[in-house]
């Protein structure tokens, strides 16, 4: 009995909600009633037109500018093949997984001998060798921008676009009914201003 109770409540309070927004003939259904429905079917539209393509668009916006990333990365940089000249040492602080820092020798890719800091585990023996990332002149650098990277980025930015198109249809559609509602007040006491003398039998 009590699950068909908030069945029925439940139907009724959706009914209302459908029948309060019909654009129908309804002699006690505003003006501001019908724009704020077409208001909302309006918005409704304009989401499920714009998001997607929002979302398109920032992914490819992103894609593209990765893409040009790894490019301008990739001609600033390579690997070279460094070897350790010392045991790394152990961490002063253990903290779990980390990295020392060893210095090591290498050849940059203009030919130059290059000598100084790697981080590897700690302990690593001298003589090993690793592979590092460096500039043109031989400095120690971070490895360009992976595709995974670009990837993750392209669906964070479409995950932006969308939201961003429904934070601001949201914006537009609270803004409107704040508009219907001010209006609708000023309706209401301009009513009461012409039928409140008849009701209290004052001229």
């Amino acid at each position: 009995m009590m699950e068909a109770n908030e069945r029925r409540t439940r139907v009724t309070w959706v009914s209302r909600f459908v029948r309060g927004r019909l654009l129908d003939r309804n002699p006690l259904r505003r003006t501001s009633d019908r724009v704020a429905t077409i208001g909302a079917v309006l918005l409704m539209i304009a989401f499920l037109a714009g998001a997607p393509f929002a979302g398109l668009a920032s992914r490819a916006w992103v894609d593209a500018a990765g893409g040009q990333a790894q490019v301008t990365q990739n001609a600033a940089a390579c690997q070279v093949t460094a070897v350790l000249l010392q045991r790394a040492p152990a961490p002063a602080v253990d903290y779990g997984p980390c990295q020392s820092a060893a210095l090591a020798r290498w050849t940059a890719p203009g030919g130059k001998s290059v000598t100084g800091e790697v981080f590897v585990a700690p302990g690593t023996p001298a003589g090993t060798k690793v592979r590092e990332w460096v500039t043109l002149d031989g400095q120690v650098t971070n490895p360009p921008l992976q595709d995974q990277a670009v990837g993750v980025q392209a669906v964070l930015a479409w995950v932006a676009g969308v939201t961003a198109v429904g934070v601001l249809l949201t914006v537009t559609g609270v803004f409107g009914r704040w508009v219907l509602n001010k209006r609708r007040m000023a309706a209401w006491d301009a009513d009461w201003r012409a039928t409140e003398p008849r009701w209290t039998h004052r001229v």
